[in-house]
């Protein structure tokens, strides 16, 4: 039967979701290895984003195929029992044989969250980017909307040997101003690998007044990372939801 994981996880100590040669140290095994034992036979799970190291998920969503007598909160149970307390399955559920948490995802929402007050948030630091500056946020939304649509967004991506379509539709970035913290969320088909931490770093750029908002389009178009602001830190994103 094919299962659909509902997940959330800090990934401050994590190298990342995706299952990799080099360690062993990512959410994606660490889930596995779950789920292998449970079953007693080698299990693989399919997720919908493939967060980066240091990156955190409210509503990741993956997908696998077990075979086992276990009842769906039987399973939940299980995975929650035996995985690390900064890993938490929300919910577990049977879906059809052709579900696929990445193939079938619509719409995915990051946010991205920057420090702006004159002192740290102990609290939140692994989930903050403690620039604690002032920005032109007005300046900041021009830029996005010039971001906003359907275009090709190499000059986003860090992963200089795409080979795939680099073009990717942005649906919504939206900027919120809270007490000492700047929020941006982006809704959109799919993002490519770094995307959404260039994206703020460029927005950062544009809001330290360091470049214009019509520069966008010429990034857009130069197709080149070089011409892009710096890939913004890890632990201020979080994949917030996966709609389907």
């Amino acid at each position: 039967m094919n299962y659909r994981f509902d997940i959330q996880y800090d990934g401050t100590r994590y190298g990342g979701w995706q299952r990799q040669k080099t360690t062993e140290n990512t959410i994606q095994r660490k889930i596995e290895e779950v789920l292998s034992r449970m079953t007693g036979n080698p299990v693989q799970i399919q997720g919908a984003g493939r967060t980066d190291a240091g990156v955190h998920a409210l509503g990741q969503v993956a997908n696998g195929h077990l075979d086992t007598p276990m009842s769906c909160e039987e399973i939940c149970e299980y995975m929650n029992h035996y995985l690390p307390e900064d890993i938490e399955i929300l919910q577990v559920c049977q879906v059809s044989d052709r579900f696929h948490s990445r193939l079938n995802a619509k719409e995915k929402l990051y946010r991205y969250r920057i420090g702006t007050g004159s002192h740290k948030n102990v609290f939140e630091r692994k989930y903050l980017c403690p620039l604690h500056e002032t920005y032109n946020v007005k300046a900041m939304e021009q830029a996005a909307v010039y971001l906003t649509g359907t275009h090709d967004f190499k000059s986003f991506c860090s992963n200089k040997k795409m080979k795939k379509s680099t073009v990717r539709t942005l649906y919504e970035i939206r900027l919120t101003q809270l007490p000492n913290e700047l929020q941006i969320d982006y809704r959109g088909e799919g993002f490519l690998y770094n995307m959404v931490r260039i994206l703020t770093g460029t927005l950062i750029e544009v809001g330290r007044g360091d470049r214009k908002p019509e520069e966008i389009p010429g990034i857009l178009e130069g197709r080149d990372r070089g011409l892009a602001g710096f890939t913004a830190p890890a632990r201020g994103l979080t994949l917030v939801e996966v709609r389907y």
